[in-house]
C-alpha cells in the first residue's frame, strides 16, 4: 500500500505507471572508456557505462569475461576517460571489440578480437603521469586511477571495481574562470541510456553546494 501524502504537502500530477520488464536498466549514465595494461605492456581500451563517484573514489561495473577485468585484477593502474557526444561512433566501434584471445564463448556472437583497440576506434593514446595505461587524447576529461578493491557481483558476471583517482586532466575549455573546477555549462558528456547515446541536455538547476553556480538555487514552495 502506498504511503499517505503528508498534510500540507504539495500535490503534483503523477503519470499512470505500468509494470514493465526492460532488458537493461541503464536509465542514463555517462559513457566512459577505461584503459588497462595487457600482460605484454600494451594498452587495452574498452567502453563501459556502469559508474558512480564519491569523493575521490570511483565505483565501476566491469564484466568479468573481458580483458579489462583480467588486466586490472593483476595490474591496478587504469585511466577512466569521458567522451563527449562527438565521439559516440568511436565508443560504438569499441563496443564490438574484445581484447580477449580467444574470444570467450559468451562474447563470440557479438564481439571480435582486436589487439590494438586505439587504432581500431580511431582514438589516440596519450601518456599518463602516474599510472601505466594511457589516457584517450580526444576525451576532454580524463582520470588516472588505482584500483583499491574489487568485489565479485552476486551473479558472478561482473566486478564492482573501487578505484582511487590520483590525477585529473581536463581540457582548459571546460574549466570555470578560476581554472579549479569543471564548469558544467561547458562540459557535455556522452550519456548512455537504454543502449542509446545522448547529449546531456539543457541545465535546469543546481545545488547550493555547487562551486560554479552564479547564486543559490531558487526553489518553489517551502
Amino acid at each position: 500500500m502506498p504511503a499517505p501524502i503528508p498534510p500540507g504537502a504539495a500535490r503534483v500530477s503523477a503519470p499512470a505507471h505500468v509494470v514493465v520488464e526492460p532488458s537493461v536498466l541503464y536509465v542514463g549514465t555517462p559513457a566512459y572508456l577505461i584503459a588497462t595494461e595487457n600482460p605484454d605492456g600494451t594498452p587495452n581500451l574498452a567502453p563501459a557505462s556502469s559508474y558512480w563517484a564519491l569523493g575521490r573514489m570511483l565505483v565501476l561495473g566491469i564484466e568479468v569475461d573481458g580483458q579489462t577485468a583480467a588486466n586490472l585484477l593483476v595490474r591496478p593502474g587504469i585511466t577512466v576517460n569521458f567522451p563527449s557526444s562527438d565521439l559516440w561512433q568511436a565508443v560504438a566501434r569499441l563496443g564490438a571489440l574484445t581484447g580477449r584471445d580467444p574470444v570467450p564463448d559468451a562474447k563470440a556472437a557479438r564481439y571480435r578480437y582486436e589487439k590494438d583497440k586505439f587504432e581500431a576506434s580511431g582514438l589516440t593514446p596519450e601518456a599518463s603521469d602516474l599510472v601505466r595505461p594511457p589516457r584517450v587524447a580526444e576525451c576532454r576529461l580524463q582520470f588516472e586511477a588505482t584500483v583499491r578493491r574489487t568485489t565479485e557481483g552476486l551473479d558472478g558476471g561482473y566486478l564492482m571495481v573501487e578505484a582511487e583517482v590520483v590525477r585529473v586532466h581536463a581540457d582548459p575549455a571546460i574549466l570555470d574562470p578560476t581554472g579549479e573546477h569543471i564548469d558544467p555549462t561547458r562540459w557535455n558528456p556522452l550519456v548512455y541510456a537504454f543502449r542509446h547515446f545522448f547529449e546531456r541536455g539543457v541545465e535546469v538547476g543546481w545545488l547550493a553546494s555547487s562551486p560554479t553556480a552564479p547564486h543559490a538555487p531558487v526553489l518553489d514552495g517551502p
